[in-house]
């Protein structure tokens, strides 16, 4: 069994599918926030590029077109589902090389990389210190790393509403342990300063960052909320209650409604650091 065996279930029969089939809706939420980690590496053209936890892809085209084509960017994944997608994207464009591998312990190819950068797409490793160990020995000397990451749930309401207007209908949830795989495992930002020490690297910085994210009609970020996120993994338990859930979580998002749009606040990292 492999050490994120949970997680590619997970990213393989729960929530992949889903984010391949939302992929466009998902991709508009989160690209602004991916976009502000690009800026921050500054890729260049020529360079080589890994994308970890690339998703359905979107970076790694952005990350791609900016290479160009002396350039060499792959974007690897857990993910069957979501990398179709990101396959799909080419056409008939040259474009990223997208690998199925965990970056905790897939072979990444030892100093080939000159960056690596990820938007939402390191928090799920079962040991994280040996994911980013593993990450920095594909980097060569000086590498750089970039990537996002949510800070706590607590400020991020695009998370916290819809659960908090589907509570009176639903199950509390189980207890979680703050620091295991998933969203906010690198809330923390001391935690993330140590996982990276640990792995070797050098130069680290943590920034925070709020900007507005979203940008969907009411019913559509309804739509969101009931399938992706912690709220969307207690009604695929209960599914008899989503007509319930659905009208409490759209009464509850008209508070953040902009000119007939939802807009959250989103508040995360961006770290950087070098190899």
């Amino acid at each position: 069994m492999s050490a994120n065996a949970a997680q590619a279930e997970y990213w393989n029969e729960a929530a992949g599918p889903v984010w391949a089939a939302l992929q466009e809706k998902l991709d508009t939420q989160l690209a602004p926030l991916g976009e502000r980690a690009v800026t921050t590496l500054a890729p260049q053209a020529g360079e080589a590029i890994l994308d970890i936890g690339c998703g359905c892809g979107q970076t790694t085209w952005r990350l791609a077109k900016i290479a160009g084509p002396a350039g060499r960017v792959v974007g690897v994944d857990i993910s069957t589902p979501m990398l179709a997608v990101a396959r799909g994207r080419a056409g008939d464009r040259p474009g990223p090389e997208f690998r199925e591998l965990d970056a905790q312990t897939g072979d990444l190819g030892a100093g080939a990389f000159d960056a690596a950068f990820s938007r939402f797409g390191v928090m799920f490793f079962a040991d994280p210190a040996a994911a980013f160990a593993n990450i920095r020995g594909a980097l060569k000397p000086g590498g750089r790393l970039a990537f996002v990451c949510w800070r706590p749930m607590g400020e991020n309401p695009m998370f916290t509403a819809p659960g908090e207007a589907g509570a009176a209908f639903l199950p509390p949830p189980e207890p979680s342990d703050p620091a295991a795989p998933g969203p906010f495992a690198f809330a923390d930002s001391e935690r993330v300063r140590s996982i990276l020490r640990a792995a070797g690297f050098q130069d680290i910085a943590i920034a925070p960052l709020n900007a507005p994210i979203g940008g969907a009609e009411l019913d559509g970020a309804t739509d969101l909320a009931l399938r992706v996120g912690p709220l969307a993994s207690a009604l695929r338990e209960h599914p008899e209650l989503e007509d319930r859930v659905r009208t409490a979580v759209r009464s509850r998002l008209t508070e953040f409604l902009t000119d007939g749009r939802v807009w959250f606040p989103a508040a995360v990292w961006i770290v950087t650091a070098r190899s």
